[in-house]
């Protein structure tokens, strides 16, 4: 096992002048180097600026919404593959994200080619801003994966519903957003607290108990 990451903190300053602390008293901030991609050890990491040039690869194919995104790069599952940095406030599209129960966004960035799946290879974290990928996603993310996230897991009410095409043994046909979606098939991913809560929500409106 490789040795983790960490970063010491720095000595309180006190009147202007630094107090002598002993090193046993600094906490470490410890953050395991099995979920961070390896980068040379004088870049910024590209999943921190992020410089997705070096994390994905747009593929533009013909017809109408079909465009795709690859991975670059290899990740265990539950690392961190990008940070959503450069987001604006949208009005509900067919390329926004909802951020929260009243916010959705634009990513403005290539992170808007990522697809929808039934069994998807990303999450979209919008507590964290930050794309991870799938902890069920067994082996992890590899170069070559096509790039993807369940997008119940941010959308409510989506504005344009599709029929999807992932042609996946668990795929749930007809998307458009985790209002129309049984519990019980939500239950089966991981979603943002806001669909959560409108999930509950909807639950006590109704009567019933949603799936833990």
């Amino acid at each position: 096992m490789s040795p983790a990451a960490i970063i010491k903190a720095a000595p309180p300053q006190s009147n202007g002048t630094a107090k002598t602390v002993p090193i046993s008293s600094v906490k470490p901030i410890i953050t395991p180097s099995s979920v961070l991609p390896h980068t040379r050890g004088d870049s910024v990491p590209a999943w921190v600026q992020p410089d997705l040039s070096q994390l994905l690869r747009v593929e533009h194919l013909p017809g109408s919404f079909t465009s795709r995104s690859v991975s670059l790069v290899d990740l265990p599952a539950g690392a961190v593959f990008a940070r959503i940095s450069n987001p604006t406030p949208a009005t509900v599209a067919y390329t926004s994200v909802q951020a929260s129960r009243d916010l959705h966004i634009e990513l403005n960035c290539d992170l808007v080619y990522i697809n929808h799946s039934c069994r998807p290879t990303l999450v979209f974290d919008m507590t964290r801003w930050e794309v991870r990928v799938s902890s069920d996603l067994v082996g992890g993310l590899k170069a070559g994966d096509e790039l993807t996230f369940f997008y119940p897991s941010t959308e409510w009410d989506m504005a344009q519903p599709f029929d999807c095409r992932c042609r996946e043994a668990s795929c749930k046909g007809t998307i458009s957003g985790a209002k129309d979606m049984a519990p019980s098939v939500l239950s089966e991913y991981w979603l943002n607290a806001h669909i959560e809560e409108l999930l509950q929500e909807k639950s006590s409106s109704n009567g019933t108990t949603c799936p833990a």
